[in-house]
């Protein structure tokens, strides 16, 4: 089994950051927007670097997408910014007919994701966001595990043309992808080969898998690590080779059991190939004030939780 080194702990949206700096020097027609959270975003050396590309917006997110949407008619590449809570439910409508109906180059770029908001609690955290996002018609969703791969997915939605829903975190967690990595949107990446079963996953549960496979290891048990960063469109061809070798599946992400990737996951098998699946998601409920890793345990959505899961999809074979 590979093993992947994450002692370097680094937050997921200064990632962000550091990608839309490099952006900002390298294309003139990249512009930021902010709602209020220009240090939470991790946005200050963009704004301070490119004070005329840089829209402070305050506590108007509404407003804010309706001039991103403004902006790309123009001609330019508007990325926003603001907490995925504020990103998504606070302006679904805007959304919706301003960028995703008529097919907006907006970025929107959405940090402090799921639980790991932490201490500012269940107003504050997003756990219904990723299905929200991924039912509007022609929107890409992505959701990144580290501080790389955000950089990484960063750098490549600027190219893409259309929509596109950018998800990281808040907490600086363990940073394991390569820093040179190519991001290819749309396409999975396969971890760890294994035999008995296929564990998919996204964000902040990617590194959770790789350590309970190391554990499960022990065990006898090879599992198949995937980890999916682009929700929408999903890899439906890595997903299907995986679980026809494996015969089960894990899913396993920071977002609310309905609605995430495990439901496009179970949608993909129910009509192409249907095998045993178990979910690891926050089971229909709201969050609650709490360190990150207390909350994740809390919530079964952490390494424990997925061995069991693991344990008990494989009986079902």
């Amino acid at each position: 089994m590979k093993i992947y080194k994450g002692e370097e702990l680094k937050e997921t949206r200064a990632g962000f950051g550091a990608a839309l700096l490099e952006l900002g020097k390298k294309q003139e027609n990249i512009v930021a927007l902010c709602a209020d959270l220009t240090g939470s975003l991790s946005m200050t050396k963009f704004s301070e670097t490119f004070p005329e590309r840089f829209f402070q917006i305050g506590i108007a997110e509404a407003h804010m997408m309706g001039m991103a949407a403004g902006l790309a008619i123009g001609g330019y590449i508007p990325f926003t910014g603001t907490f995925a809570n504020f990103s998504t439910a606070r302006v679904y409508d805007q959304i919706r007919q301003c960028i995703a109906y008529s097919e907006k180059n907006v970025k929107i770029c959405a940090s402090h994701a799921g639980l790991t908001l932490g201490e500012d609690g269940a107003t504050h955290q997003s756990l219904e966001d990723i299905g929200m996002m991924k039912m509007l018609p022609g929107m890409m969703v992505i959701n990144t595990c580290d501080f790389n791969q955000t950089y990484a997915a960063t750098l490549a939605i600027a190219k893409y043309k259309g929509p596109v829903y950018l998800r990281f975190g808040r907490p600086a967690v363990p940073n394991f992808t390569n820093k040179d990595q190519d991001f290819h949107l749309g396409k999975g990446l396969l971890l760890v080969e294994g035999k008995d079963v296929t564990i998919v996953c996204t964000g902040h549960l990617v590194w959770e898998s790789l350590k309970a496979a190391k554990g499960l290891l022990r065990e006898g048990v090879s599992c198949e690590v995937i980890n999916i960063h682009t929700i929408k469109p999903l890899d439906e061809e890595l997903i299907l080779k995986s679980v026809s070798k494996t015969g089960c599946v894990v899913s396993a992400e920071e977002h609310n059991l309905w609605g995430g990737l495990g439901e496009s996951i179970a949608r993909l098998l129910s009509t192409k190939l249907p095998r045993a699946q178990e979910f690891v998601a926050v089971c229909d409920t709201f969050g609650e004030s709490g360190k990150h890793m207390e909350l994740m345990n809390k919530y079964n959505i952490d390494q424990k939780t997925l061995i069991e899961k693991v344990r008990k999809v494989i009986k079902r074979k």
